[in-house]
């Protein structure tokens, strides 16, 4: 029961918090936060006393269950990590911003939705969460109620259903195949003698499912929302959509493939082989589009394509290795990519700067997000002893040793290019800021926007860290 109460608090509240008039926003913020607060505790203590619970029965298979496995427990704490550095950091920003209320109501029920997401014990359970965490978040993304941000809004709404039904047909299959309970097991629930005779059917629909899930997280050739939505919504959207939503097409992907499919079935068969083509592609497509990008929050957004489907690769390796692997690649690119866009936001409201030309010199003006800006940077290449490092060796270690013939060597290389192209967009930016040159003159008058935008930011950069120095021991431990 403790997890029904855990992800329900947050969204019931939520709309309270928007629904009731409160005096002030000082006082708003008072109970946002300590929404926040409770939430975490909740989600914390779910984590040491969850059972089983099934609330909800739409047939024999199809029921609403929730339940958390170490998998889970990884996901949910890499949720409230970064969704509490959000709401903090948002007290600030979000000043700058009308609406505040509506904003944090979608946000609170967003939060719900991912922490639900984590803590499915099937994949209809999964499904419905899923579809709740995109509906909850196509509001962020249309905050402003431009023509810009309502277009951008829309299409990262299609995006996402497309691939959510495209989804909805492999966990149709899934279970019609299964063999006994449909609830998360390694290793999968298939009944061979079901799919006997009809194995490239299975594989396509599987793949179908691949595909749609991973629309979520920008895989090509379903990326098209992310560059668009990125760059329009408020930067706490922002981070979160790159940061951790897009993680529920990762973890959708895991629960199909390894907890229901089993990836015995896929290895070495076709599937195997595009969906490996399709995240190595996106990862060099979404590098050499960021590397060209002058937004800074767009070419971020283009990083995001490109850093994500570092994940979708190591699971397409379909070894223990690839998915612990893929799994620090989460909580590294998480903690990394949502300090840029933190700082990104930082530089559009202090200085009003959206393109990267105009960030020179900030380094005198902004020192602490500028050190932010960098240690994420860091991270995000993978310099050690960063988590990006560490979450990029053992990806490219789990392809050495298990990919399939050529892929041995090709995905590692390509890691490796995308690893420089990323230097490549993100090292100039911190040089100009912090060595601008002679000529240049320093601007006067700015100054950091205050400790809760600054302690966002710095504490997802401790965790970067922490997932350098102990991210290979965290998942290690994860037991599937």
């Amino acid at each position: 029961m403790i997890q029904l109460i855990a992800f329900l608090y947050p969204v019931i509240t939520g709309i309270l918090s928007g629904i009731v008039p409160l005096r002030n926003k000082k006082n708003h913020r008072l109970v946002c936060g300590l929404i926040m607060i409770l939430t975490d505790l909740l989600g914390i203590l779910a984590m040491i006393r969850a059972e089983r619970v099934e609330i909800l029965h739409f047939s024999e298979k199809a029921v609403l269950s929730f339940a958390l496995d170490d998998l889970g427990r990884f996901a949910l704490a890499a949720v409230l990590i970064l969704f509490t550095a959000v709401c903090f950091y948002s007290f600030t920003y979000m000043e700058h911003e009308k609406r505040t209320p509506m904003f944090f109501t979608f946000f609170f029920i967003a939060l719900g939705a991912m922490m639900a997401v984590c803590m499915s014990a099937d994949m209809v359970t999964l499904y419905f969460a899923f579809e709740l965490a995109t509906l909850s978040t196509v509001p962020m993304v249309m905050h402003e109620m431009s023509k810009e941000s309502v277009t951008a809004g829309l299409k990262y709404m299609f995006y996402s259903i497309a691939g959510a039904l495209m989804g909805l047909l492999a966990v149709f299959y899934v279970y019609t195949c299964a063999a006994g309970t449909v609830s998360f097991r390694y290793g999968g629930f298939l009944d061979s003698a079901k799919i006997a005779g009809h194995e490239q059917l299975a594989l396509i629909i599987i793949l179908v499912g691949i595909i749609g899930f991973g629309t979520k997280a920008g895989m090509y050739p379903m990326h098209g929302w992310l560059p668009t939505a990125h760059p329009i919504a408020p930067a706490p959207a922002s981070a979160l959509l790159s940061g951790i939503i897009t993680k529920a097409g990762v973890v959708a992907i895991i629960r199909l493939v390894y907890f229901c499919v089993g990836a015995d079935f896929l290895r070495g068969t076709w599937v195997q082989t595009v969906w490996m083509c399709l995240a190595l592609l996106t990862i060099l497509m979404g590098s050499t589009m960021a590397f060209k990008e002058k937004v800074i929050k767009k070419r971020l957004a283009y990083s995001s394509v490109s850093q994500i489907s570092y994940v979708l690769f190591s699971l397409s390796l379909l070894s223990e290795d690839g998915l612990r692997g893929g799994l620090l690649q989460v909580i590294s690119h998480m903690s990394s990519k949502g300090c840029l866009f933190l700082a990104a936001g930082v530089f559009i409201i202090v200085l009003g700067a959206h393109h990267v030309e105009e960030l020179k010199g900030i380094g005198r003006a902004l020192p602490v997000t500028m050190w932010c800006f960098m240690f994420a940077a860091l991270s995000l290449v993978g310099i050690p002893p960063m988590g990006g490092f560490v979450s990029k060796w053992k990806i490219a270690a789990a392809a050495l040793s298990g990919a399939p013939g050529i892929f041995a060597i090709l995905g590692p290389a390509i890691l490796l290019v995308s690893a420089f192209l990323t230097a490549g967009y993100l090292f100039p930016i911190v040089v100009d800021a912090f060595f601008p040159g002679n000529d240049f003159e320093s601007e006067k008058g700015f100054a950091e926007p205050g400790i809760l935008v600054n302690g966002a930011m710095i504490a997802l950069c401790i965790v970067a860290l922490l997932a350098g120095l102990f991210g290979v021991r965290v998942v290690g431990g994860i037991a599937f």
